[in-house]
């Protein structure tokens, strides 16, 4: 007979109790093991010895067969860290910075507490973003190579405390992004150079306004370096557009002497270079691109060129028209599109040279276009004539100091950086002769030495006045600018001689790029060797890809 149900037999049943799996009351329940289940799929059989997990041969995974768990191999990164790469406080700000800039984020070091801080809260990112666009862009469109405008632009930002900005640029665009840590959103601004333009003094006014801010003892806040950069777009230029004019007439006429021009030549191709020019200037006040004032520019000299031929005077007429084109190659560039190759932008560098090709072919085309009316008109334009070495050493040095002279008064120049372009020019000039007229060498070597000593010693003055190369530089290659190959080959094109006048224009293209290799050269030659022995290694160098 059933006992009656106690209160506690009659409590609502849980749900292990309503299991499929519990066992009937009354029957008495086992407790094995999880282990030994032998049901479990994770269960291994009795009798069976597992063997250890073994990666296929070849698999990532897998240890190298000299691997040992007791004694393993030092790990890729020590125990003590990696070095952090320091940098010599001797060396100038513009290699301190390229050598961050070669750097990962990672690895370079954390710049020290910035003196230029407004409050606690630090730097206004904003702010000091756009203050390094502003002077980005104005050394970009002075015609600074662009790995210059990086490192420019990297200092700017360390100097303010932002330590993880990495600054692109290109030929046109600007821009910096700034991440303060990997959780943090990146901040972008950007900025278009539309307008470019040769003035030196504003040039040098800038990198001094570098070196303020990158000195450890001269604090520059951002709003003392707005006020700085407003006065620099406010200030006129140095020069007058007359001193300009007689300057580009000057030039020609120097250039002429070169080639063995004398005082009348010297007349009529300053008087060429000054119509080019007043033609330019009304060209570019009508808003007509720069392509037709090079154009417009080199049709007066070539003018005047052919008047002399058709007069039949007993001067020298292919002096007249290359003196005329010295005022106009556009070296700089050339120089600054070889050196922006040379160290990696090759964006840039292309945009460089595709920019100084149009500026080629607007010369030829201004040039072409009067020599073949004046063929058609039977004037015998001979070049063989001029092609005669006229040696006269004291007239050519006073000539080629003239030249450059000049070219920097074009350049907008201070007047204490004229003297040492006029005496780099000269230097230039005899070296140039001494081995191409002297010793009867090879022009493109001639020209590639010369020019690498241009380098060397611009770059040796800059780094004396803590400033940019390129006043010292840009005046001193003019007399060795391939004015005469030009002109040589673009008459025999006129003259429907086209093998001799491609040959020519070929020899123009190998002098132009001997100019811009050999100042490169003497460039870096200068930054490897006159600085701290400790950190003349402290740049790396781009590795070599082998074509791939």
């Amino acid at each position: 007979m059933a006992e009656p149900e106690g209160p506690e037999d009659r409590k609502p049943q849980s749900d292990e109790a309503r299991s499929a799996f519990t066992p009937p009351a009354g029957v008495q329940q086992t407790w094995v093991p999880e282990e030994e289940h032998p049901t479990s799929e994770f269960a291994v059989p009795e009798g069976f010895a597992a063997e250890p997990a073994v990666e296929p041969e070849g698999s990532a995974f897998a240890p190298p067969s000299t691997y040992s768990v007791r004694h393993p191999p030092s790990v890729f990164t020590p125990v003590h860290g990696v070095p952090l790469a320091k940098l010599s406080v001797d060396a100038p700000w513009q290699d301190r910075m390229r050598t961050l800039l070669k750097l990962p984020v990672g690895d370079r070091p954390v710049p020290d507490a910035p003196a230029h801080r407004e409050d606690e809260s630090g730097p206004a990112v904003g702010r000091v973003l756009d203050l390094t666009l502003r002077i980005g862009e104005l050394l970009l469109a002075g015609g600074e190579a662009a790995e210059d405008v990086e490192a420019a632009m990297f200092a700017i930002c360390r100097s303010y405390g932002l330590d993880r900005c990495e600054p692109t640029v290109t030929f046109t665009l600007l821009s910096i992004t700034h991440q303060p840590s990997l959780v943090d959103h990146p901040v972008t601004a950007n900025r278009t150079v539309r307008r470019r333009g040769t003035d030196y003094t504003r040039l040098e006014a800038v990198y001094q306004l570098l070196a303020d801010i990158n000195a450890e003892a001269h604090e520059v806040t951002p709003e003392e370096a707005y006020r700085r950069l407003a006065e620099m777009r406010r200030n006129r230029h140095p020069y007058p557009g007359w001193v300009l004019t007689t300057s580009a007439g000057v030039l020609a006429g120097a250039a002429s002497m070169l080639l063995g021009g004398g005082a009348t030549v010297f007349f009529v191709a300053a008087m060429g270079a000054v119509l080019g020019d007043r033609l330019a200037w009304l060209f570019a006040g009508r808003g007509l691109p720069e392509f037709y004032q090079f154009l417009v520019a080199a049709m007066p000299p070539a003018a005047l060129g052919v008047l002399l031929t058709l007069l039949h005077a007993d001067l020298r007429p292919s002096a007249v028209i290359t003196g005329g084109l010295f005022a106009l190659i556009p070296g700089r560039a050339l120089v600054a599109a070889v050196q922006d190759g040379l160290t990696g932008f090759y964006i840039t560098a292309s945009a460089r040279l595709l920019e100084v090709g149009y500026f080629f072919v607007a010369i030829v085309v201004g040039v072409l276009s009067v020599l073949y009316v004046a063929v058609q008109f039977g004037a015998q334009l001979n070049p063989e004539g001029a092609l005669s070495a006229v040696e006269r050493p004291t007239v050519q040095i006073v000539a080629a100091m003239v030249l450059s002279m000049t070219f920097a008064v074009l350049l907008q120049q201070s007047r204490a950086t004229v003297l040492f372009a006029t005496l780099n020019g000269g230097v230039a000039w005899v070296v140039y002769a001494s081995i191409a007229v002297t010793a009867d060498g090879s022009a493109v070597m001639a020209t590639a030495v010369a020019a690498g000593l241009v380098g060397l010693f611009g770059q040796l003055i800059a780094r004396y006045h803590h400033t940019s190369s390129l006043p010292y530089v840009t005046a001193a290659i003019g007399p060795l600018l391939p004015g005469s190959a030009t002109y040589f080959g673009v008459l025999a094109i006129a003259q429907n001689n086209l093998d001799q006048g491609f040959a020519y224009l070929a020899k123009a293209a190998a002098l132009a790029l001997a100019i811009a290799i050999g100042v490169n050269l003497g460039s870096e030659l200068a930054r490897l060797f006159i600085q701290a022995p400790r950190t003349a290694a402290a740049r790396r160098a781009a590795k070599r890809t082998r074509g791939f």
